[in-house]
């Protein structure tokens, strides 16, 4: 069913500016005094490590294909840095 048929209901059928402008606000809410991987870099280190470690190695996409991983990292550097995606 399109939008305009289900009445264009929900965050998905809003234009985007009104989506982005929603979505920042929910990292608006902390303070950065208290956005703890902002502050300290090695406490984001340890929980990504710790993510890692919550799956079986024979399912970790990423330690079989380093270029999996590599072209992962790229995205979201670009993502996260006004890149296209």
């Amino acid at each position: 069913m399109a939008d305009k048929e289900r009445g264009g209901r929900g965050f998905a059928s809003m234009d985007q500016a009104k989506q982005r402008n929603i979505a920042s606000k929910g990292g608006q809410s902390v303070p950065n005094e208290k956005r703890s991987f902002s502050q300290d870099t090695g406490l984001a280190a340890e929980a990504g490590r710790k993510g890692g470690h919550n799956v079986a190695p024979k399912d970790r996409s990423f330690s079989k294909d380093r270029s999996l991983a590599a072209n992962a990292g790229r995205k979201g550097g670009q993502a996260g840095h006004g890149g296209e995606r």
